[in-house]
């Protein structure tokens, strides 16, 4: 572990956390079984950790992205499917095998106010994982200048919530509220795919030496395959949050299917500009 940090519990309160091992689904499922958590936890229920695949390989729009920004063609022609998230920034090609995504899901009350205390508490088990993995990573010391605005990793980096390992980019991560709970999701690269990241954008921005100069990966870093970092990373959250793995109740996979219906598999959302 890097000098100066030291893994920390939170701890559980008055209701319990629970452990959603990774499971694999289509990226407007995996949206809306976050707002599905936060309903949960918001209304008394545990707090969730979870961690998920994009299935198929999925590019997320940052809420306020423009939809010109994506290379339809493309996505259509590789199979990528396209979904917009409920938080903002760049849009994220989400690899199937190579993306690593987690998220945290927790009454907003046990959060600190502040954005940058928030980031640090909710983005400890993160860096503790990564430690595990044999990856040496911070977050940002100090901001990088933006190369594409409508694509996240290459985006400014922010020093609240940006992952880096030598200066360039591993993981971005992103927080927002909903009906009183927190939910931070995030997503580490596990093995990059730069043709496939940089080609589901109308503009690329970049070439791919420079992308890969920005964006780095687990496996460019450390030995170890991506079942072994997924088991790193959820054993780090466990260990954090004491939380006992477990899965969805019925009422939420319904609440899900219909959150997806109404926002996140909806053209008008995935379209707005």
């Amino acid at each position: 572990m890097p000098p100066g940090r030291q893994a920390v519990g939170m701890a559980p309160a008055d209701r319990d956390w629970r452990l959603i091992a990774e499971e694999a689904r289509p990226g407007a499922e995996n949206m809306a079984l976050d707002v599905a958590a936060a309903e949960t936890a918001a209304d008394g229920g545990p707090r969730t950790l979870r961690l998920y695949r994009w299935a198929p390989s999925t590019l997320s729009l940052g809420y306020g992205q423009a939809v010109e920004t994506v290379d339809w063609e493309f996505c259509d022609r590789e199979g990528i499917d396209v979904v917009r998230r409920p938080t903002g920034g760049g849009g994220i090609y989400h690899d199937t095998f190579g993306d690593i995504s987690y998220s945290i899901v927790l009454p907003a009350e046990e959060v600190p106010g502040d954005l940058m205390e928030s980031y640090a508490l909710l983005m400890e088990p993160i860096l503790e994982a990564l430690d595990r993995m044999g990856v040496r990573a911070e977050t940002a010391n100090e901001p990088r200048p933006a190369l594409h605005e409508p694509a996240c990793y290459l985006r400014a980096i922010h020093p609240a919530h940006d992952v880096v390992v030598g200066g360039r980019k591993l993981s971005g991560n992103a927080q927002y509220r909903q009906r009183n709970a927190v939910i931070q999701h995030g997503s580490i690269t596990f093995a990059r795919e730069t043709e496939r990241h940089l080609g589901v954008f109308a503009e690329p921005g970049v070439t791919p030496a420079e992308f890969e100069e920005r964006v780095t990966s687990v496996r460019a870093i450390a030995d170890i395959d991506r079942a072994a970092a997924v088991d790193a990373l959820e054993r780090a959250l466990a260990d954090w949050a004491a939380a006992e793995v477990d899965s969805w109740t019925d009422a939420e996979r319904k609440r899900a299917d219909e959150i997806v219906e109404d926002r996140f598999a909806d053209a008008e959302w995935t379209n707005r500009r």
